[in-house]
Parts: C-alpha cells; structure tokens; sequence
C-alpha cells in the first residue's frame, strides 16, 4: 500500500495526503478517483502533456519514464528533472512508500 501527497502549485489549495493507495494505477487514476483535478486531454495514453506533474519524492515507486513520456514532457509548461506525466506514473506492486507530487496550477489550460 502506499500514502500519496498532492501538493498544488495553484493558489488556495491545501496539500492533500491519501493513504491505503493499491498498486498498479496511475496518479493520474489516484487523483481523478479522489476528486484532485488533474487535466488529461488525450484520455491518458501519453499523447499529450496536459497531466504533467512533478515528483518531489518516491520516484522509485513508480514505473521508470520511456522515451516516449519524455518526449511529451519536452512539450510541457514548466519540465523540469523530475517532470513525469500522471498517466505514466503508475504505482509498483509489490513495493509500500510514500509518493509526493506537485501539481502545476491548472488553471493554465483552457477548454476546461
């Protein structure tokens, strides 16, 4: 099981910590099932950078980043080196931790 906190980068929003995560989904899953909005444009086949995230600890836990993820991270607002994209994050089975990202502000994208 893991523990994952959301923190924001958007004015207003408090850092969200959940526990008893289960392996084998997305941030991306985790934070759309819990109500924390993270844009996903392409539907989460990493074809697009809308659910660019950053992971400030436990990069270990999740799925190693592909040559195509970085390439749509490229294509983001703002990557830096520990830039991934929420619908390739997924957690490992098998592994416990704790997980911490940043969300960019959302109120970035349009079409919402």
């Amino acid at each position: 099981m893991y523990s994952i906190t959301f923190k924001f980068e958007q004015k207003g929003l408090e850092p969200v910590t959940l526990e008893n995560i289960e392996a084998d989904q997305s941030l991306l899953e985790v934070a759309l099932h819990n109500n924390i909005e993270l844009h996903h444009n392409c539907g989460a086949v990493c074809a697009c950078s809308t659910c660019h995230l950053y992971v400030e600890q436990g990069e270990d836990l999740v799925e190693e980043i592909s040559d195509r993820e970085e390439d749509f991270i490229d294509r983001a607002v703002n990557p830096r080196l520990n830039s991934r994209l929420g619908c390739q994050c997924i957690l490992l089975p098998g592994k416990n931790g704790h997980v911490e990202v940043t969300l960019p502000d959302q109120t970035q994208f349009l079409g919402e």
